[in-house]
């Protein structure tokens, strides 16, 4: 399609769900807007009435790879040893059921990414559809994820540069890997786009890489492909979803990519068929993986260190050469993953500043020769620098919370938006297959991903409640204790 056709189509789009949207505008009449809202126009990005702007210009091939690196290819190594404990050896049998999980979360993403282009993301879709007050604490339930993922990936850098220079103390890596991924955060976001494509192009090399050297493994040692990690009859299910909810955090990139909406040249086409491109490419890879690994180690205590678990078995499958590349190779991942985590971690929390429900003054700045919410960054970073307090089991449960709160209320925002089109008349809205896409597939991603929430380890759960309760005294501070109206941010559809 040609540029002229299609800003023709987008802008047509932008007609439609404009007038459909206009049950919005009656419902919160009598609010004041702030200065949240942007219109859709040329191609270089959004207009924002009153706010601040991001600049635009992300094509297509950036906005893949950059969710990409934000799960990072070899984020599959992360907790396969954790969960292959968990589940007793049923690590693809896990992967597959977060797979559905995500891929009709993904659907709902990418219905509503067409609708809405702006950078909140699921604060902006549940807003829209929910209301303001829901939007505003799932977004800060989302918060969770999004911040501590960089926490995350700090101390995974401290975990994988351990096992070959145990020497080095942690906090080493952990602050190394903070400092690197901020300061290219602060340059832009293209330079960062660029650095992403590089980061995984190695990444996916080392992955094949260990793809092929387990397949010799597995035929030298005289195993055999079946159904081993696949067995569903294998497991109980509390196991089984318990070690599936630690693994929602190896998919959220396509999450991550729905906030660079204002960023992405053609958002309303670019934006849906990333989430797709990388939910599917990410799950195809995730499964073969550890199919693989997990036919060469049924029972993964025989590797020894469980949270080091795939260091110690690129080792054992390619010698010590190997491992020493394995691990480089993740070092890649570590900083891609890390410059995108932080980048979009910064952008929802400029969005809700923007839009006042955080203070503007701090978190809705843009920098005038960046385009970048730099105080944000610099946010993110100091609380990824507490990596060094805390365990991998403990920082994974914590961001899955965020993570099954977010993917279960898009799935209820499609499902708000299809009960609000067909009150409209819209035609979209009516008929089998709408009731089908609109409906039924949402409806089935909540119930999955609700599943998912309540197996997240006990201690998650507290911390998770306890920051949606700090979520509710924030919007009583901003209500004046419930007593004002919630703004609903006047996003253009």
């Amino acid at each position: 399609m040609s540029d002229v056709s299609s800003q023709a189509s987008e802008a047509s789009e932008a007609s439609d769900a404009s007038a459909a949207g206009s049950g919005d505008t009656a419902a919160t009449a009598g609010h004041t807007h702030g200065t949240a809202g942007h219109t859709h126009g040329t191609a270089g990005g959004a207009r924002l009435r009153g706010g601040a702007r991001l600049r635009g210009g992300l094509k297509l091939r950036h906005i893949v790879f950059l969710g990409l690196a934000f799960m990072a290819p070899l984020a599959v190594f992360d907790t396969f040893g954790l969960v292959s404990e968990a589940t007793d050896g049923h690590v693809p049998l896990a992967y597959l059921a977060v797979l559905v999980a995500v891929g009709l979360t993904a659907l709902s993403y990418a219905r509503m990414a067409r609708r809405i282009t702006s950078a909140g993301s699921v604060y902006t879709y549940a807003g829209k559809a929910l209301g303001a007050p829901v939007g505003f604490l799932v977004g800060w339930s989302a918060t969770l994820d999004y911040v501590l993922l960089p926490m995350l990936n700090a101390l995974l850098a401290a975990i994988y540069m351990g096992a070959v220079l145990p020497a080095v103390p942690a906090w080493v890596w952990v602050l190394s890997t903070v400092v690197i991924c901020t300061a290219l955060n602060l340059v832009g976001v293209q330079l960062a786009a660029k650095v992403n494509v590089a980061l995984v192009i190695v990444q996916a090399g080392v992955a094949v890489a260990f793809l092929v050297f387990a397949v010799r493994a597995v035929v030298t040692h005289g195993r055999s492909f079946g159904t081993t990690g696949f067995g569903l009859t294998t497991v109980a299910l509390p196991d089984l979803f318990g070690g599936a909810s630690l693994l929602a955090l190896s998919f959220l990139g396509f999450d991550a990519v729905s906030t660079l909406s204002e960023e992405a040249e053609r958002p309303r086409r670019d934006i849906p068929r990333a989430i797709l491109l990388i939910v599917a490419a990410a799950g195809v890879f995730f499964l073969a993986i550890t199919y693989v690994m997990q036919t060469l180690f049924p029972d993964v205590s025989a590797v020894g260190d469980i949270v080091g678990a795939s260091p110690e078995i690129a080792r054992y499958i390619g010698g010590a050469a190997f491992q020493t590349v394995f691990v480089g190779g993740y070092l890649t991942a570590v900083l891609g993953c890390g410059l995108t985590q932080q980048m979009s971690a910064a952008r929802l929390l400029f969005a809700m500043g923007r839009d006042g429900m955080l203070p503007r003054a701090v978190f809705g700045r843009i920098d005038p020769r960046t385009g970048v919410p730099a105080v944000n960054v610099v946010i993110v970073g100091l609380i990824a620098a507490s990596a060094v307090f805390l365990d991998l089991g403990s920082a994974a449960s914590l961001i899955n919370f965020g993570a099954y709160v977010a993917f279960a209320a898009v799935n209820l925002a499609v499902i708000g938006f299809w009960v609000r089109d067909r009150r409209a008349g819209r035609a979209d809205a009516r008929g089998p297959a709408a009731a089908v896409l609109q409906l039924l597939l949402p409806a089935l991603g909540f119930v999955v991903n609700v599943a998912l929430w309540i197996s997240l380890d006990t201690p998650a759960k507290i911390v998770g409640v306890v920051w949606a309760l700090a979520g509710v005294g924030i919007l009583a501070l901003r209500s004046g204790g419930f007593r004002r109206p919630i703004r609903t941010p006047d996003l253009a559809e």
